[in-house]
């Protein structure tokens, strides 16, 4: 079970050896790296991908922390993530389980220890949030190599900046296995007769904060240590650059639009200080004067009438100081004899300062490029809480895409739950190939829009089950308006019927099948809830109803 830094938990029915391949073990999260092989060690190339990896990493967290980026992934991260005074934000789903009782039971208790683990309901905000800025994520599953039947007894967060997860080729044996491929037989074209290298995985750590790269020995060098792969739980975003092989992150098609926008308004800003006062321009009459003493008469002219006033905000108070040159100062321009003297003209200010389309067209550019509908920015519009058609199909997209992400974030749950019920001998690995298929994670809602659309549906659905009521059985049959219109399923129209006939024979609901009476519609021998009626004795009171002897003839 002990592994170099870690463990490993191996199969008992590993892949059989005719079972063989060229191509080696390709992972879906981009972290498919190889590294060369030596005599002393391994060693990474640093001007590789990892060096971009590590430079794409630190510009991703720069980019959160702008205003408009760090709007956008709030509003991604709240929507995932719900956080509630009493609810946890994810609760795991074993309906489709086929187990045991007790083993969902145990299967439940060891995923709310793992929550308690992660501290999940306290810092569950912030752990998909570095998910989704970084594009992967990493814990290291700390156990007690003596006892690896307790179970997982800590989940500490690594930074991503100092951990890499890597391939290599396991050096060759003395006979040759484990390296290159070698033909054993020329004689015939047999797979069998190839042998194929085998590869190993591992992470390495740098716990200097340097990104993993260099030599790395078996004990760990020092620039990395390894750690073996089954101690360490990592998540990434799934996006891959197919050209390059690194991982990527969400923001990463909101680089460009963030770093125009902060282009934009820095020149706008500077264009709007530069324009935006009035300016003069002086034009001096010099005459047949030579140029030097042209220029110092009209220096002594322009010190003469300028009288520049400044603002002191520490005391509140205005100044003339003729000292100092601003960068919005007037222009003072000769003229020679023969020209119209001295002149006095003004320079209009900015026109249109107020301009702000392009700063607007960004900002939804910037919206876009990170899934976010443009209509929750700034507040604006937002979606009505009235009928679901009246809501914006961006909407609708926006809720798919958190889905997405939600269920791609639920992967770091699947293998921290694997290790736990594995360590502790609930399951076996076989076992838990077969379960994590049915293992489904429901995370706490609290989308306005997915409550609407599900309350329209369920309503046009009965509107138009109630319409074809009276062609049951003429032109369709009750099994298929409950299975093409009202899109129950098996199991449910199983479910509903054993509770129909169980709150009928509580008198909760009255038997559809029960003769009516056509004139009162109320059902013939009992009430509406099929209790019988309970008929009043006419003739027991008779005599308390009976009306009194009217008085004889001539007592009036």
């Amino acid at each position: 079970m002990a592994k170099l830094f870690g463990f490993s938990i191996e199969d008992s029915e590993p892949l059989s050896p005719t079972a063989v391949s060229p191509v080696p073990p390709n992972n879906e999260d981009g972290s498919d790296h190889y590294m060369s092989s030596g005599f002393f060690g391994s060693y990474v190339d640093i001007e590789g991908i990892y060096r971009t990896e590590y430079d794409l990493i630190k510009r991703y967290r720069e980019l959160s922390i702008q205003p408009e980026a760090d709007q956008a992934i709030e509003d991604i991260v709240n929507e995932a993530i719900v956080s509630d005074t009493n609810d946890s934000p994810i609760e795991i789903n074993l309906d489709n389980l086929n187990a045991s009782d007790g083993i969902k039971d145990k299967v439940r208790k060891e995923f709310k220890h793992i929550c308690d683990l992660l501290d999940f309901d306290k810092k569950a905000h912030e752990i998909y949030r570095n998910w989704y800025i970084d594009g992967r994520i990493y814990y290291h599953k700390i156990i007690d190599l003596k006892k690896p039947e307790e179970g997982i007894q800590e989940l500490r967060y690594i930074d991503a900046l100092k951990m890499r997860y890597v391939r290599s080729q396991k050096n060759r044996n003395k006979d040759g296995a484990g390296g290159e491929r070698i033909k054993i037989n020329t004689g015939n074209a047999d797979p069998m007769d190839y042998r194929f290298p085998e590869i190993e995985e591992y992470f390495i750590y740098n716990a200097s904060g340097k990104y993993p790269t260099g030599n790395i020995n078996a004990t760990g060098a020092s620039q990395g240590m390894k750690i073996a792969r089954d101690a360490i739980t990592y998540c990434t975003s799934g996006l891959v650059d197919r050209n390059k092989g690194s991982t990527l992150s969400y923001l990463h098609k909101a680089i460009k639009s963030i770093n125009q926008l902060r282009m934009i308004e820095d020149s706008l800003v500077i264009y709007r200080l530069s324009r935006a006062p009035e300016r003069r321009i002086f034009y001096i009459d010099v005459g047949n004067l030579p140029k030097i003493k042209a220029e110092q008469y009209l220096r002594d002219v322009m010190m003469r009438y300028r009288n520049k006033l400044v603002y002191d905000a520490n005391t509140g108070e205005i100044r003339d100081d003729k000292k100092y040159m601003a960068m919005l100062e007037d222009f003072w321009l000769p003229r020679r004899e023969g020209g119209r003297g001295t002149e006095i003209s003004t320079l209009p200010g900015g026109q249109n300062l107020g301009e702000i389309t392009d700063i607007e067209y960004f900002k939804k550019k910037l919206y876009r490029s990170l899934n976010v509908p443009p209509s929750r920015m700034d507040g604006e519009g937002g979606f009505n809480l009235g009928r679901s058609s009246e809501i914006l199909r961006d909407e609708l997209k926006f809720t798919k895409f958190v889905s997405r992400l939600r269920k791609r974030f639920s992967r770091i749950f699947d293998d921290m739950l694997r290790t736990q019920l594995i360590l502790k001998n609930i399951i076996t690995p076989e076992d838990w190939e077969t379960m994590s298929e049915h293992i489904q994670y429901d995370f706490l809602y609290d989308n306005h829009f997915s409550e609407l659309k599900e309350t329209e549906l369920f309503n046009e659905r009965i509107t138009v089950a109630a319409a074809a009521e009276p062609y049951i059985g003429r032109y369709y049959s009750q099994d298929y308006i409950r299975r093409r219109i009202l899109r129950q399923t098996d199991m449910e129209i199983i479910e509903q019927d054993e509770l129909m006939k169980k709150e009928i024979a509580d008198g909760i609901i009255p038997d559809p099948n029960a003769p009516v009476d056509p004139q009162t519609g109320q059902p013939v021998g009992g009430d509406a809830l099929g209790e019988p009626i309970n008929e009043p004795d006419l003739e027991s009171e008779g005599s308390a109803t009976e009306a009194p002897e009217l008085p004889k003839g001539g007592e009036i």
